[in-house]
């Protein structure tokens, strides 16, 4: 297991309690650790802290049904309870034009289909994603488990956050920046696949520099992701929508897809956020730059 992710207060408080971190981080299936798993030993420890809110007779004012929540959303849930309360986290909501996409996935499309690959939108947040994870190598990062040191990274990976019936799902795109665009939407396809079909191993989801989490095809015109830690930023995108543009005193229908970047304010700052999603949407609205 990789090196666990846990304040100085939580390490003090195991030290304290004699609970192993690392032991501890095994049993729960994950390597994010916060105060509410310390308890007992983290057997029972409720995902969301102070258990009195939920401790609730619902049918005491009417009918109700229970079912129980899986071993995974079990798991995902204290994962993001533990990330929103161990990271101060911030969204610079953004937007880029996707004409330049739009048209070369159309004047691409005989080829797409003698490949056999459906070449989808995310294939080209994916490339752009991984040239600017190159090129702002603090997004491309981790905090060490004290807060002390910052680890950068030299090789650039992209998680794809996948929707599945038994939940949410994250495989990883390898060296992302060392693939073509046909061979990143190749790659979509089949992890996708595979995670919907619950076929996908342990270590195939873990290890991204950074993820991506598209509502794109279900709707939406913005919204907040949480950040996955140990990583330092998540990227949001939601469907896109026509925006009219003034050229001078004539108005243009441009498609815009909205985005929303989430991240760790210990390690980014608002300047710095700006900046890349700066470079983002430039690199989206001209794609070409993508394949030089």
């Amino acid at each position: 297991m990789s090196e666990i992710t846990a304040s100085p207060s939580t390490r003090k408080l195991a030290l304290e309690k004699g609970v192993d971190l690392e032991a501890q981080a095994k049993k729960l299936g994950r390597r994010t650790i916060g105060p509410e798993d310390l308890e007992s030993g983290g057997a029972a420890a409720p995902a969301t802290g102070d258990t009195s809110y939920w401790a609730v007779d619902h049918a005491a004012h009417g009918p109700v049904t229970e079912e129980p929540m899986s071993r995974f959303a079990q798991v995902a849930a204290r994962n993001l309870a533990a990330a929103q309360a161990l990271i101060p986290a911030v969204t610079h909501h953004d937007r880029a034009d996707v004409s330049g996409i739009e048209a070369l996935r159309k004047a691409w499309k005989d080829e797409a289909r003698a490949r056999g690959v459906k070449l989808t939108a995310l294939a080209f947040h994916v490339a752009a994603l991984a040239r600017c994870l190159r090129a702002f190598p603090r997004f491309n990062a981790s905090l060490s488990a004290d807060g002390e040191r910052l680890i950068l990274k030299e090789y650039v990976h992209v998680g794809i956050a996948v929707d599945t019936a038994h939940g949410l799902m994250v495989p990883v795109i390898r060296n992302a920046d060392r693939k073509g665009l046909w061979a990143i939407a190749a790659e979509i396809a089949e992890l996708a696949a595979r995670a919907q079909a619950r076929k996908i191993g342990p270590d195939e989801m873990g290890g991204a520099s950074m993820t991506i989490t598209n509502l794109g095809g279900i709707g939406g015109t913005a919204f907040t992701p949480i950040v996955n830690p140990p990583e330092v930023a998540i990227l949001g995108i939601t469907r896109t929508e026509t925006v009219t543009v003034w050229e001078g005193d004539t108005p243009r229908p441009v498609p815009m897809v909205p985005l929303d970047l989430s991240y760790d304010h210990r390690v980014i700052n608002g300047a710095d956020a700006a900046r890349f999603m700066t470079a983002y949407a430039g690199l989206i609205a001209d794609p070409r730059r993508m394949m030089i």
